[in-house]
């Protein structure tokens, strides 16, 4: 169907021309399922748009059936990340901008009734008749799909179609594009970040390169359909998943820490010792922090609402934990509590023998948006917290907290660039750095790579476990991502869904630390720990509610 023969594509011209994508060649046969995956920046977007003739190859050649591809057509269907939906039309108006362009010579009653099929294929018949501003991010992606399956192509082309939606709606949304396909015989061509995708929906799995070359192809011997849960103990989707994860974080996640310089020895203003290995020196370890029967209740013109009900729980000093769950369960409610950015309704919370009353340093918060001066440095941006955490340090003292922080997450070579020209995984690069070189008592992560695609999360996740563990700092990460869940923590504490949402269960992680994902592939209790974590979610998946009272986790023994 689709064929690439010695393809090159390069940007720019002359001795300023960069190579995207080189020596592609490849053949995508008529019916398949074909996924690349690769970091951003592999040219998988470019691919997608020579595929689409949305572009041209600098050299060589992109068939269609044998012919050039010499612009976009009908037989190639498109759908990317954005919605791109017109905002003064409905939903079947919008799927029928397509229809009416592929046939015009219809007549309307026939039109109309192609447009009622399409929408009623994505699930969207009820909603027909509503405008994009009315929808959901997963609805607008709906309504993509059905616009591009309206022109009722030869070829699907899916360019990173799910990776703007939330996991549960982005899985849905996978199981029904597999769905489609398969009723319909299209050939699919997916880009993504996500390897789990990659393995439940794709026939192949071709990688790529950071150079634009194509890595290593997989072939995905699983048979369909193939559930989510049920590939958790399938022996082939986890000697996949290791193999792939495996190629992609050789290939793609280089060592890229340093460590030339030593972090001065300086006391910040709330005590903690600056050398960090003093910290462990403290007199409290077990309950350094206390959420004591926490309610985050909300006035509403119905009434009160809420939002968080009686969360008891316990942390050990050092101890690292995820919070886990649902949207709407309060996750994100509880630690703003912890960081005195919102008011506790009921309850309290004990840091170090203190009660938490509005914002401090010693709390440091790393959010999803990093939010960063865009016209300072990446150095001044970490310098101003630390001028205010330090006050008795001297200035080259301080200097070289920031520096050693900035170097620690990798962008010794990035100090002095502003925020504006970073990428958004170097941005939150620095906001981890600026949240460690506070020298907090607690870091709060609030799900703080969720902007970020796949396999970036990977590469901050590791920065974050280096860091972490020449610090030991407590900390909780709020997070929706299983994986990133387990691999990060000590405990998993999963909450129910809300309002009243409270802690639903724990899990304790014992698994060898210092963590790396490769190797928490290959262990046996991974998957065991995963398990129960999916089997909380999906139990929780479709709004059942949590028991009248639940029983106060029991803490665990101090290191």
């Amino acid at each position: 169907m689709l064929e690439f023969k010695d393809a090159y594509k390069s940007f720019g011209q002359g001795d300023q021309a960069t190579p995207v994508l080189q020596d592609i060649n490849l053949k995508v046969e008529e019916g398949e399922f074909l996924v690349f995956l690769g970091f951003s920046g592999t040219g998988k977007t470019t691919l997608i748009n020579l595929m689409a003739g949305l572009d041209t190859p600098s050299k060589g050649a992109v068939t269609f059936k044998g012919q050039p591809i010499k612009g976009p057509g009908p037989e190639r269907g498109v759908i990317f990340q954005s919605y791109s939906l017109m905002p003064w039309l409905t939903v079947s108006g919008n799927v029928g901008l397509a229809v009416d362009t592929v046939f015009p010579k219809l007549s309307k009653a026939e039109r109309a009734k192609k447009v009622a099929h399409y929408v009623s294929m994505v699930g969207l018949s009820h909603a027909a008749s509503r405008r994009p501003a009315e929808l959901s991010g997963g609805m607008r992606q709906r309504v993509n799909v059905a616009r591009a399956l309206a022109m009722n192509p030869e070829v699907l082309l899916l360019d990173e179609p799910l990776s703007a939606l939330d996991a549960l709606t982005r899985g849905n949304l996978a199981d029904e594009i597999v769905g489609i396909w398969e009723a319909e015989k299209k050939t699919c061509v997916l880009i993504t970040n996500d390897v789990d995708e990659a393995i439940l929906m794709g026939d192949r799995i071709i990688a790529l390169n950071p150079d634009g070359t194509l890595g290593a192809e997989f072939s995905v011997d699983l048979a369909r359909p193939r559930d989510r849960t049920a590939m958790n103990h399938n022996e082939g989707f986890k000697t996949l998943r290791a193999e792939v994860t495996k190629y992609l974080m050789d290939v793609g996640i280089e060592a890229k820490i340093e460590g030339t310089r030593i972090l001065p020895d300086v006391t910040p203003i709330h005590g903690v010792p600056s050398a960090v290995a003093k910290a462990a020196e403290s007199k409290r370890d077990e309950r350094y922090l206390e959420f004591s029967q926490l309610h985050k209740v909300y006035p509403t013109p119905k009434g009160p609402l809420t939002v968080v009900e009686d969360f008891d729980f316990k942390m050990n000093k050092g101890e690292f934990i995820s919070l886990i769950g649902h949207s709407g369960c309060g996750k994100s409610t509880v630690l703003t509590m912890a960081a005195g950015l919102n008011e506790i309704s009921k309850g309290a919370i004990v840091l170090d023998g203190h009660h938490v009353e509005g914002a401090d340093p010693e709390r440091a918060v790393v959010f999803q948006s990093p939010s960063l001066f865009p016209w300072l440095t990446a150095k001044q941006n970490v310098a101003i917290g630390v001028d205010k955490v330090y006050p008795k340090a001297s200035q080259a003292e301080r200097q070289d907290v920031v520096e050693y922080y900035l170097e620690r997450v990798g962008l010794a070579d990035a100090m002095d660039k502003s925020a504006m020209d970073l990428s958004n995984g170097m941005k939150q690069r620095v906001g981890i750095a600026r949240a460690f070189a506070l020298s907090p008592k607690l870091l709060l992560l609030d799900e703080p790579f969720g902007m970020l695609d796949s396999l970036t999360r990977w590469e901050l996740q590791e920065v974050l476990m280096e860091v972490w563990s020449r610090t030991k700092v407590t900390a909780i990460c709020v997070t929706h991502d299983v994986d990133e869940a387990i691999l990060l923590a000590d405990r998993v504490v999963m909450m129910t869904n809300g309002p009243q949402a409270t802690i639903g269960k724990i899990v304790d992680v014992d698994l060898p630390r210092p963590r790396t994902r490769k190797a928490l592939l290959e262990h046996a209790d991974y998957y065991n720990y995963r398990q129960e974590v999916l089997d909380f979610l999906e139990k929780y998946e479709h709004g059942a509610k949590p028991k009248p009272k639940q029983p106060a986790p029991k803490p665990i023994a101090a290191e």
